[in-house]
């Protein structure tokens, strides 16, 4: 067995100076709050991803946030989704789609300036909130203006500890050391500090609490420049309790503070309340809710819950050791899985699909991405820790409805997915979301995932949403003299084509078979006949096009752009073996990929796409190279974030669940697979220890 402590410990991280781009999380899936190098929201200026960005530097907000804490802004003329649409001309006849926005739309006159006005609203709102800052003032002397600068801590020291999801963060300002622990509960919106220091009792530290505006900028999580559009009452509870109500337009949620000593008071800046205390310890706990009854919380009762679930997180499911190897990237390579098993865990595990920076910070508004879900929570399932993935699947059966008047109005069966979305399911007006088709078969991989790990009760909880998505990709496809194709329109996985005129992208004719397979294996099992559409469809799909022996990205012209996602792979390595893939031709096509394309182009998730088509073409040693690829977008920080260079992501989960993916694959195997360990090479240099994994199909 593998001493899964010592492994976990030995990439416990460590920071031991302020960074703008450096921060540490603890969560829970639906809720996490992230601290700066204090192990609270002290510096909150020194991280503002606005002002960096304008600097050309990276940095990362300092957020609390959740799946359920969502604003919009008022929409005094009622736009509706109706409102941002364009028509297409299709085989189907005419069909509107939702692609009209544009985030300089003039607030003129016109119908042109409507339709701008209408799906610019709809693209930013819903928005994803931040709660509320939490963090120390730290004074010079008594009734001094807050210390403003990180540079201003002496020999600052902090330690996430994985194994038990205890952030420790330990300084020394004005002569004076600062300890301060911080733990989220595992399961509510609950986050818990213990603070140490003679500071408090001389005035020179407090803590504050601080609430924002919401943001429907791109990146921002907070406005902090309209005090006039929010409210924020206190209400004491008890002398160790009170209670903030928020007001933000039509959201409303409150906030709990439970404290062992001292009191809270309002100060002169709005939305902003200070604790003070004459103690030298203070513990303190902050829960949010969106109403209802806020219990009371306790540091060590929270404290003790954090490390009890980690410790079962870490010693559940699969785990793989590399100590041993002699391949000098091995070190790297376990600690960057250990982080994103971390991370994936804290963002990616909660009641809805995540956004792409989690619950870290925002892009997109907070909304989620569907064809990045595959890549946030596949792999818990091929980990062995399936329930992380079910909780967010739940999420589809709720849109359902949705889904299907999306595909009714494009003259469709079924329900189709969305890709760029809030919790209520509704699109957000985009020429390339509105017409991406590749996160249709997510949803029917990631249950066939769940079943292999033996959670057969979804076959029936799920039976019509499989029917459903399944109905879709078949009323989608178009028959010509026989042959079945993916039409326009349509954008494909790598999103630069022409949507008029692409078709047939070769990793979305493999993924539709794929997919069909799936529903007629869920039908299997509920003892019903398999469909016969459904089967003349697999069997007549469209072969990939090829030139020069090698796969292309699409079918018509330019057939090939050798920058973003090398999409074409997917087709043998995230799907598996199809009768519509040739392995030889797709080996031709990963060894030219390798050779000619742009990397610096690609993103976070390309790089485990090229490890499993390699792993399945038995070419581990092409694997492991792309896997520690050495671009921009692949970086791994002491953090364990990604940030993507180029498209100022400070981070980017969907490298962190790609990456976990094709290791479980390059360990576990597929069915039929006849190698231990098929993506490492067998020459020696890889030592790899391995238990608890889930074999792929």
């Amino acid at each position: 067995m593998i001493d899964r402590e010592t492994l976990v410990r030995r990439h416990t991280v460590e920071i031991t100076r302020p960074d703008p781009a450096t921060v540490l999380t603890v969560g829970n899936g639906d809720f996490a709050y992230t601290a700066d190098i204090t192990g609270m929201q002290t510096f909150a200026a020194f991280h503002d991803q606005a002002a960096a960005r304008a600097q050309g530097r990276l940095a990362v907000n300092t957020a609390t946030m959740s799946t359920w804490g969502w604003h919009a802004m008022p929409n005094p003329e009622g736009f509706v989704l109706a409102d941002a649409m364009s028509t297409y001309e299709t085989s189907r006849g005419p069909v509107p789609y939702p692609d009209r926005f544009d985030m300089a739309a003039t607030m003129g006159g016109g119908e042109v300036a409507r339709e701008l006005r209408a799906g610019t609203w709809l693209h930013v709102n819903p928005h994803r909130l931040d709660l509320g800052r939490i963090g120390l003032v730290l004074r010079p002397e008594p009734g001094a203006p807050a210390e403003s600068d990180p540079a201003a801590l002496v020999d600052p020291r902090q330690r996430l500890d994985l194994w038990t999801g205890t952030l420790t963060s330990v300084f020394t300002y004005a002569g004076h050391e600062v300890r301060v622990t911080t733990v989220a509960d595992p399961r509510h919106a609950r986050v818990a500090f213990r603070v140490e220091s003679d500071l408090l009792a001389t005035g020179r530290a407090a803590v504050a609490v601080r609430f924002p505006y919401a943001s429907d900028g791109f990146f921002d999580t907070s406005d902090w420049s309209a005090p006039d559009r929010h409210t924020t009452t206190l209400r004491p509870l008890d002398e160790h309790a009170c209670r903030f109500g928020r007001i933000l337009d039509d959201t409303t949620y409150a906030t709990r503070l439970d404290w062992s000593e001292g009191e809270v008071n309002a100060t002169a800046e709005p939305h902003t309340f200070e604790l003070t205390t004459s103690a030298g310890v203070l513990e303190l706990v902050a829960t949010f809710a969106p109403g209802g009854v806020l219990g009371r919380g306790e540091f060590t009762t929270i404290e003790g819950a954090a490390i009890s679930w980690w410790r079962e997180f870490w010693t559940s499911g699969a785990a793989v050791d590399f100590a041993g190897s002699t391949d000098p990237r091995a070190a790297e390579l376990e600690r960057r899985v250990v982080l994103s098993q971390y991370l994936t865990a804290v963002n990616c595990s909660g009641s809805m699909p995540p956004q792409e920076t989690g619950l870290i910070t925002n892009s997109w508004q907070g909304k989620f991405h569907l064809e990045m879900h595959f890549w946030h929570a596949a792999h818990f399932a091929a980990w062995g820790r399936p329930e992380l993935l079910e909780r967010s699947l739940g999420w589809y059966l709720s849109i359902l409805d949705v889904a299907r008047g999306t595909a009714r109005r494009q003259r469709y069966e079924g329900a189709r997915w969305p890709k760029h979305v809030g919790p209520d399911g509704r699109e957000s007006p985009s020429d390339i979301g509105s017409l991406l088709i590749w996160q249709q078969p997510h949803l029917l991989y990631l249950l066939e995932l769940l079943h292999r790990c033996g959670r057969t009760s979804l076959v029936a909880r799920f039976a019509e949403l499989v029917e459903e998505t399944a109905a879709f990709m078949a009323s989608f496809v178009e028959e010509r003299h026989g042959t079945f194709h993916l039409p326009a329109l349509l954008v494909p996985a790598q999103e630069f084509y022409d949507a008029r005129s692409t078709e047939d992208p070769t990793f979305e004719l493999a993924y539709w078979w794929w997919g069909l397979e799936i529903a007629q294996r869920w039908r299997d099992r509920l003892g019903r006949e398999r469909n016969e559409d459904w089967r003349r469809i697999q069997d007549n799909l469209a072969r990939p096009h090829q030139r020069d022996g090698r796969y292309s990205a699409i079918a018509t012209e330019p057939y090939l752009r050798r920058d973003d996602h090398p999409s074409m792979l997917c087709a043998l390595g995230v799907v598996p073996a199809t009768p519509l893939i040739d392995p030889a031709v797709m080996e031709a096509t990963l060894l030219d990929v390798r050779d000619h394309w742009d990397w610096n182009s690609a993103w976070g998730w390309d790089f485990p796409v090229m490890a499993m088509t390699a792993t399945r073409l038995g070419r581990p040693d092409l694997a492991v190279d792309a896997l520690l690829t050495g671009t921009a977008k692949n970086r791994c920080l002491a953090t364990g974030h990604s940030p993507q260079i180029g498209s100022i992501l400070p981070l980017y989960l969907p490298a962190n669940g790609a990456l976990l993916t094709a290791v479980s694959l390059m360990t576990a195997g597929w069915d039929g697979a006849d190698t231990d360990c098929p993506g490492f090479p067998r020459d020696g240099s890889w030592t790899v220890r391995h238990e608890g994994f889930q074999v792929w199909p």
